[in-house]
């Protein structure tokens, strides 16, 4: 009989030192969770754009339904807004307006909305003349100083423009030499100057158009003074000019016949 003992091999299955790998997930969950953390921590300390901007691009990754954008620049650098958020430039633009003489009169002759082109601002006339005095293709005072502190607003964007001249039906005298075309694109056309030479950057205008009466705000009432208005679209950044940015503008006669 031997003395011998069999010799027994144990094998140890399992997690080597320190659990393996295990560890590892477990720091990486913290990791990503302190992260998310501070993510939120840094949202909760941001302007209301920003988070706008950052609760859209969640809602839409892809950006399908958001592919224009606007700018607006503030204390704190150029902000990136979705389509969405053109409100905010509508508001900004009212707020800047009531620092305007005589606001209070003309805020009912101010009309903004979001378009799908982007955000019209019009000027509209009252019988008497708001804007422009009767027949008179420059802008008064008033009209001047509306829109030389929207050129100021519009000028820090990298938005393209479109000023556009509007009349009502009313027509001028038989043989005059000018009319409602003429006039339309000629206060449309004064307009864009006046706004360059007060904010807007040289290419930021690219189309200025005279369109009569043929588009009348009030179709139902081609006489209503509302129809005579200067309307200044601010394009989303991503929207391309139809025609090229071709001025249409005419020259500058004397109006002999008030509208």
């Amino acid at each position: 009989m031997s003395d011998k003992q069999p010799i027994i091999i144990k094998k140890v299955s399992g997690h080597g030192g320190h659990h393996g790998g295990a560890w590892k997930v477990a720091y990486a969950d913290f990791v990503t969770a302190m992260m998310a953390l501070f993510i939120v921590l840094w949202l909760m300390n941001t302007s209301k754009a920003i988070q706008q901007a950052v609760s859209g691009y969640f809602k839409d990754p892809t950006g399908a339904s958001n592919k224009a954008t606007v700018s607006i620049t503030g204390a704190g650098g150029t902000v990136i807004l979705m389509k969405d958020n053109m409100e905010q430039l509508k508001a900004e633009l009212t707020e800047a307006m009531r620092h305007v003489t005589n606001f209070e009169k003309l805020k009912s002759h101010v009309d903004m909305k979001v378009t799908s082109e982007g955000l019209l601002i019009e000027l509209t006339e009252s019988a008497s003349g708001t804007f422009f005095d009767s027949g008179s293709s420059k802008p008064n005072s008033d009209g001047q100083a509306v829109l030389i502190t929207l050129a100021e607003e519009l000028g820090k964007l990298p938005n393209k423009i479109y000023v556009e001249g509007h009349t009502d039906a009313k027509p001028y005298a038989a043989g005059a030499n000018y009319d409602n075309w003429a006039l339309s694109a000629d206060r449309a056309n004064a307009c864009r100057k006046l706004m360059q030479q007060h904010g807007l950057g040289p290419s930021q205008v690219t189309q200025v158009r005279g369109f009569a009466d043929q588009k009348l705000r009030k179709p139902d009432a081609p006489f209503d003074p509302s129809n005579r208005r200067i309307s200044v679209l601010v394009q989303y950044t991503q929207s391309e000019p139809q025609n090229g940015g071709r001025d249409t503008s005419s020259g500058s006669p004397n109006s002999p016949a008030p509208q």
